[in-house]
């Protein structure tokens, strides 16, 4: 006889050699229609996927008829470390070690709860991205497949935090590099600690630029470096670019992933594509502020910079799709703006706004292309036999609205290497002192202002 699908919790199965999602929609993620199918899963991986599969004696069944069945979500471009902070001061100066660890240990769950199988952290504080990674693949962390980078490769000039950046040594999630023989130490040092990645920050803001987006703060020949240095040992390279200059000198000095890739200009487009080099526009931060900037008081000028950064760059970035660039989904998760487990379906509804993908290419765009973040390209991110079994099942139609991937109630089950996992709604916490940045107030208190 048939075993029956044994449930505890919501999304919660008991773990068994087999395992059937019976009668489901399923969204391959390689962009064909939905199609009415079970799937068959083996251990950690789909071995069957059609209509009406024999099964063994003892398999659970998971019924999910009326539901869709899809892959797990890939988010490219997740900061785990990162805490929400309010601000860069908040990031670097407000940080331990130690409790930035146990709290990015917490935080994954968050992720698989939003239907997120697998994730990319670029660029973590300290070094606690390879340690979280390495506890996760052990069982000793619950949470989605992770790869991950170490520090960012900064120059003196900076990253995104401008002045806060030392001229040496290393600041939250960046390490600056002043000469070539630097640059092949840190590169080497982070190999040997284990990252999936090495990120660079290749632009950075500086209080006098002239230039749309960020100042390119590398020049070409030290890209290369960073790149041969790492593709030796058999490493991608992922940089941070906003500008037109920088992304076409990631791409012609090899780059493996670009993110951003905003303000592009005619050369750089021609670039990317002539490398076919994936982009990872990373719009939810700046979509987030632009379409909720008034719930937290941000200010018109910053929300009307950052319209523009999306309105300029959707043309540039859809010719470059067009033409075979791979375009990927990433949240910039992580900030305050960015909380982990509530924007992780938020890129695809941008892509599909702003950048004129349907539905269902927003969809691959966060899954099977996005495999390539985990280092899992063709292994994970698609319904399909002999693709490691990272589901997830959906009450409603994601083909027909990508924002129905944004209500956690929707989110029935999560399947993780073949395990249907459950994590429980987190507590309310309580920061400890220091933890967050605090301000006295949002303005200047000038006596001419006070009204009373």
């Amino acid at each position: 006889m048939v075993g029956e699908m044994m449930t505890g919790e919501k999304g919660d199965v008991a773990a068994a050699s087999d395992l059937i999602v019976r009668d489901g929609r399923v969204i391959d993620g390689l962009g064909n229609p939905p199609f009415p199918a079970d799937v068959l899963i083996r251990r950690d991986s789909i071995v069957a996927v059609g209509a009406n599969l024999a099964v063994s004696p003892g398999t659970q069944i998971l019924d999910a008829t009326g539901k869709t069945v899809m892959p797990g979500l890939i988010d490219s471009h997740c900061h785990i470390s990162f805490d929400e902070p309010n601000s860069n001061d908040e990031l670097f100066f407000h940080r331990r070690e130690g409790l930035a660890a146990i709290i990015a240990a917490a935080h994954v769950g968050k992720l698989l709860r939003a239907g997120v199988t697998g994730f990319l952290d670029a660029d973590s504080l300290f070094d606690i991205g390879v340690d979280l990674r390495d506890a996760i693949e052990a069982g000793i962390v619950l949470g989605p497949r992770m790869a991950t980078g170490g520090n960012a490769l900064l120059t003196a000039a900076g990253g995104t935090a401008g002045r806060l950046i030392p001229d040496t040594g290393r600041i939250g999630y960046g390490r600056v590099v002043s000469s070539r023989d630097e640059i092949v130490a840190e590169v080497r040092r982070q190999i040997k600690i284990g990252v999936d990645w090495i990120k660079v920050h290749v632009t950075g803001l500086t209080p006098r630029q002239n230039v749309k987006g960020e100042v390119q703060v590398w020049n070409l020949e030290e890209l290369r470096l960073v790149v041969k240095t790492a593709h030796d040992l058999g490493v991608p390279v992922v940089g941070h670019c906003r500008g037109a200059s920088s992304t076409r000198d990631a791409a012609r000095a090899g780059f493996d992933m670009i993110l951003h890739a905003t303000y592009m200009d005619d050369e750089a487009v021609d670039a990317v594509i002539e490398a076919r080099v994936p982009i990872v526009p990373t719009f939810t931060f700046q979509a987030n502020l632009l379409d909720y900037g008034e719930e937290i008081g941000a200010s018109e000028t910053l929300r009307t910079l950052f319209r523009k950064e999306i309105e300029e760059s959707a043309v540039t970035l859809r010719r470059a799709y067009e033409a075979g660039v791979p375009m990927l989904c990433g949240t910039e998760s992580g900030f305050s703006l960015t909380p982990y487990g509530d924007w992780h379906y938020r890129e695809l509804e941008v892509f599909v706004r702003d950048l004129g993908f349907t539905p269902l290419e927003a969809i691959r765009a966060a899954t099977s292309e996005n495999a390539v973040a985990l280092r899992l390209k063709g292994r994970t991110g698609a319904v399909e036999a002999g693709r490691l079994a990272d589901l997830i099942v959906v009450d409603g139609d994601p083909s027909k609205d990508v924002t129905v991937l944004g209500n956690p109630d929707k989110i029935l089950h999560v399947i993780l290497g073949g395990r249907a996992v459950h994590v429980p709604e987190p507590r309310p916490r309580t920061d400890p002192p220091g933890w967050r940045g605090s301000t006295y107030g949002s303005k200047i208190l000038r006596k001419r202002d006070i009204r009373r």
